[in-house]
């Protein structure tokens, strides 16, 4: 309940703005530890033991240890500030789960697409994805340890983005990398909205 200037015995409650964020990208690229870096809650996950039988359709070249997948997707929730809370939904990466994204895209304010050099083009489709759609997104680079490091120029120049894409570095595993990444997607995402508005 809200309580307004009417009823001065009680403090104003102050209702967050709440926005959905995707968070998409190549298969094994970082997405699920990113949404559970930064949750506040526990994150949902709907992660699946690879198997033989996925063997011929997933290419675990470059990410070997790799054990789970995402089938459906990931869920968590970051409050930024008092008033603005999101809501992040990561996207599963095989091709064939793909068919998912419009359902999870559906009200999205902007997304992040996780980056990994060692397998840069598994992130084409979801750049290709968002800039058909219109929906303002931020190209994040998860820094493996062991990978090639490339300026953002290099990343922007490979990926042939819009020169008003923001391309961050980051470490999905840590808390406030990740944050700084959302934050970049949100003041993306509301000048791209004042552009068209």
């Amino acid at each position: 309940m809200v309580y307004g200037h009417s009823d001065p015995g009680r403090s104003h409650i102050i209702e967050p703005v709440t926005l959905k964020i995707l968070v998409a990208g190549g298969f094994g690229a970082g997405k699920t530890t990113l949404v559970g870096a930064v949750s506040e809650i526990k994150p949902l996950r709907t992660e699946e033991l690879l198997t033989e039988a996925g063997r011929p359709v997933d290419n675990i070249a470059g990410v070997e240890g790799k054990k789970t997948t995402t089938v459906a997707m990931d869920f968590g929730r970051i409050t930024l500030r008092e008033d603005l809370v999101l809501y992040l939904f990561g996207t599963p990466g095989q091709d064939r789960f793909w068919f998912l994204w419009d359902e999870l895209a559906t009200g999205a304010l902007g997304a992040v697409v996780l980056a990994d050099t060692r397998r840069l083009e598994d992130c084409f489709a979801a750049v290709d994805y968002f800039e058909r759609r219109g929906i303002a997104f931020t190209v994040a680079v998860n820094c493996f340890e062991g990978a090639d490091n490339y300026p953002e120029e290099s990343v922007r120049e490979a990926l042939d983005l819009d020169p008003g894409t923001p391309v961050v570095m980051c470490d999905a595993r840590e808390r406030e990398s990740v944050k700084r990444v959302l934050i970049s997607v949100v003041e993306h995402a509301m000048l791209a909205t004042a552009a068209t508005s």
